[in-house]
């Protein structure tokens, strides 16, 4: 089957995602652990991802809990702290995939300010011939519509795409949907997936 575009999530497979790192070093572990089991934060992450407006979610989630209202506001305040380093073996084989002309895309789960924010940052954002940013379509992975209109806009078969996230819930809708699906554990195995799709040669990978 022949891939007609490369789908990257970001999180975790472009930019590494760990507010909880980030959290253990500034205000130490047992506090960390304490603050995650009394305020659901990646649910309030969720909420920007969905496109509520990034300062004012965590405002509203600090303000109820007074106990942790400065951490929490760290979110927003520190968010690209969290949101850092860069893979850069994995940023190698997107510039590698349209070096070649392969029509590579995003597909991830990010706020409308924070991506915008995180672009000032990362230059390679730009790059992507089409990028889906859940904020501004409104719905986020793992959810079917998320995938539906990625299919509605660019037009390619699924089966032609070839997408892949960290997170196994959004590889499985993607396949589900009849999706080219590979589970990001590092830009090492990814590079052999898609030398192995015929996508990129040894050489080019390596940068």
């Amino acid at each position: 089957m022949t891939i007609e575009a490369v789908i990257f999530d970001i999180g975790n497979v472009l930019i590494e995602w760990q507010p909880e790192r980030h959290y253990d070093a500034v205000i130490g572990e047992a506090r960390r652990r304490a603050m995650f089991e009394a305020v659901d934060l990646h649910a309030m992450n969720d909420l920007v991802d969905q496109g509520h407006d990034f300062r004012a979610t965590i405002e509203a989630a600090a303000d109820q809990y007074p106990e942790f209202r400065d951490d929490i506001r760290m979110w927003y305040f520190d968010w690209i702290r969290m949101a850092t380093p860069a893979i850069p073996g994995s940023v190698t084989l997107l510039r590698a995939l349209r070096a070649k002309r392969v029509p590579v895309f995003a597909l991830t789960n990010f706020g409308i300010q924070s991506f915008e924010f995180a672009e000032t940052q990362y230059p390679f954002l730009m790059e992507f011939d089409r990028r889906y940013v859940s904020g501004r379509m409104g719905c986020v992975k793992p959810h079917s519509l998320i995938y539906e209109m990625v299919e509605a806009d660019c037009k390619i078969a699924p089966e032609k795409l070839l997408f892949t996230d960290d997170r196994q819930d959004n590889i499985d809708m993607a396949a589900s949907r009849g999706w080219q699906t590979h589970l990001f554990e590092g830009p090492e195995g990814w590079a052999e997936r898609l030398v192995s799709e015929g996508l990129l040669s040894g050489a080019e990978i390596s940068g």
